[in-house]
């Protein structure tokens, strides 16, 4: 049950956060760009501790959040844009079962064992 729920969760982000970004009238190949590569997973190149510290920092709402709402108060579209993009890229992780990661190992996740 919980997994259904954070992944239904990870759906309703992906699909509110796209809307939201192309209602605003942003570029898609912008979107694109930024919204495949993981390269917080680059921490794992030093070690299972750092790897998992630096993903688990990039793939929280809280810094996309913090990025949406500097870009709003302050009218700076691209960092509404990352903002949105970042949002969507987490919800796309946790809908397909990708969760935050345990120190043990990268397969170790909060929602399951990839």
């Amino acid at each position: 049950m919980n997994k259904k729920l954070i992944r239904i969760e990870g759906l309703t982000v992906l699909a509110l956060g796209t809307y939201l970004y192309f209602s605003n009238g942003y570029n898609w190949v912008i979107f694109l760009l930024l919204l495949l590569p993981d390269v917080f997973m680059i921490g794992y190149a030093v070690s299972k501790k750092t790897g998992a510290y630096l993903y688990n920092f990039a793939h929280t709402f809280v810094t996309p959040l913090l990025l949406l709402l500097a870009g709003l108060a302050f009218s700076v579209d691209s960092l509404i844009m990352i903002g949105f993009i970042w949002m969507v890229h987490i919800g796309m992780d946790r809908m397909m079962g990708y969760g935050l990661k345990y120190e043990t190992d990268f397969k170790n996740t909060h929602i399951q064992r990839l």
